[in-house]
């Protein structure tokens, strides 16, 4: 199980490494850019939600960040009247779960045979791996906009955490 986790945070870490170049080379009108619910800003700012709650082991243990506007915990659905999230507020949240991943994968019991959350009937595994993948495919969205736009995002293929100071919430 060792290796297991080691290779999941490995792609957790790369793919929040992708997700920091998409939001570091977007261009701030391409940031606020898009009809709900596909606007830029609220694309990173779903999966990085969602990233962190999945990485936890039940659907009642989330705690949301720090920045989180509680009216718009799904950002999909009708629009909430909500100000934008900053592209400096959404590298905070980035910063703040990339560095807690490592912890967060070591507490996961991933041999157990349900995922956490009532909409997901997987097991844990399965759904750490569909969360990888829910994060890589927004990932993807957000680099072939910037990419329509003549801006490359980078393949990470494998990224180990930065040790360090802990982020500012």
């Amino acid at each position: 199980m060792t290796e297991l986790k080691a290779a999941l945070k490995s792609q957790y870490h790369a793919s929040l490494k992708m997700m920091r170049l998409c939001i570091r080379r977007c261009p701030e009108e391409l940031w606020l850019e898009g009809k709900h619910p596909r606007s830029y800003w609220r694309i990173v700012y779903h999966a990085l939600y969602y990233s962190h709650w999945y990485l936890l082991p039940d659907e009642k243990a989330m705690v949301p960040w720090v920045g989180h506007e509680a009216s718009m915990p799904a950002l999909w659905g009708d629009p909430p009247m909500v100000a934008a999230l900053s592209q400096k507020d959404a590298m905070k949240y980035l910063k703040w779960l990339d560095f807690r991943v490592d912890d967060l994968v070591d507490a996961l019991d991933l041999s157990l045979p349900t995922s956490g959350f009532s909409w997901y009937p997987i097991s844990k595994l399965e759904h750490q791996l569909v969360n990888v993948r829910h994060l890589q495919g927004h990932v993807g969205q957000l680099s072939e906009l910037l990419m329509a736009r003549g801006i490359e995002v980078d393949w990470v293929s494998a990224q180990h955490p930065n040790k360090g100071k802990s982020p500012e919430p």
